[in-house]
């Protein structure tokens, strides 16, 4: 055995150690939220912040200049769910396309997964949409968790990892990744400005979102060079 005095024989992989460490915060912040969101009447958080986008004495009204909401409304589609269906189809033909049937299955198998755990999570907390405050969007589905925040989360961070396999240095990983949370980021919020989702369930849906897509990289993700 030719190991170097004081060399250990083994180094813990930082990589899985994040994974490891986002998956059980995201699993530990969706359970303490949904306390959250079995409260009843909503917690004052929640209300607070839903009332500080509105103008005072109309719930109607949101607050800022008239692009802003259609700013967000823009913002708010980038994780629709037919765009992130398009996304995850597109990617899925490039990578079969490119002759890596793994990398399309960890896509597949990622997002696809992801929101069929959403319907799921949905029926199981069901709670209704928050109405103190006008819907600038039409919305049809539960509220808890928001399933535009889980989704930006899911399909932005998969498209990072996958990304940073290739990116030629650590600024350009780091772009990356600041790239897809500023998207999640805006995402979320542009569903609380829209009156749609209770701040609570924005939380919720990056912090489900963020745990499947770390589950599914320690499942299958490490593997796709094997």
């Amino acid at each position: 055995m030719n190991q170097q005095a004081g060399v250990p024989a083994h180094r813990p992989d930082r990589t899985v150690i994040a994974a490891v460490s986002i998956m059980v915060a995201g699993i530990g912040g969706f359970l303490a939220l949904v306390m959250v969101a079995a409260a009843n009447p909503p917690y004052a958080f929640d209300t607070r912040l839903l009332l500080a986008l509105r103008k005072a004495g109309h719930p109607d009204m949101p607050v800022g200049p008239h692009w802003l909401q259609l700013a967000m409304l823009d913002i708010s589609s980038l994780a629709s769910t037919t765009v992130l269906f398009l996304m995850m189809m597109a990617l899925f033909a490039y990578l079969l396309a490119a002759r890596r049937p793994r990398a399309a299955l960890f896509v597949l198998l990622t997002l696809g997964g992801g929101q069929l755990l959403l319907s799921l999570l949905k029926l199981a907390v069901d709670r209704p949409r928050p109405e103190i405050v006008s819907h600038l969007v039409e919305v049809l589905t539960l509220s808890f968790p928001s399933g535009h925040a889980m989704g930006a989360a899911l399909t932005y961070g998969t498209l990072a990892a996958l990304a940073c396999r290739f990116a030629p240095g650590r600024a350009s990983r780091i772009c990356l990744w600041a790239v897809a949370v500023l998207a999640t980021l805006l995402v979320g919020i542009s569903r609380v400005y829209l009156g749609v989702h209770w701040p609570s369930d924005v939380l919720a849906g990056w912090c489900a979102g963020a745990a499947w897509a770390a589950a599914c990289w320690l499942a299958l993700g490490r593997r796709l060079s094997a």
